[in-house]
């Protein structure tokens, strides 16, 4: 059998420590690239609530269609 040996731990840090030093390697976007993001979450975020408003109308229509 292999032989085992035993490590120390690195000591301890402070959770918001870690968390600091994470967001310090975070790349974050410039102004321009943030905004033509944002701005396409929003347009598809409309037009798939629009696509999803339409597919209910015609569910709706057709169960009404139905139950006549």
């Amino acid at each position: 059998m292999g032989e085992t040996t035993k490590t120390e731990k690195a000591p301890k840090k402070s959770f918001f420590n870690g968390v600091k030093t994470e967001f310090k390697k975070i790349s974050w976007p410039d102004k321009q690239t943030l905004t033509k993001q944002t701005v396409a979450v929003v347009c598809i975020s409309v037009v798939v609530g629009l696509i999803i408003t339409f597919i209910d109308t015609i569910i709706q229509f057709g169960i009404k269609f139905l139950a006549m």
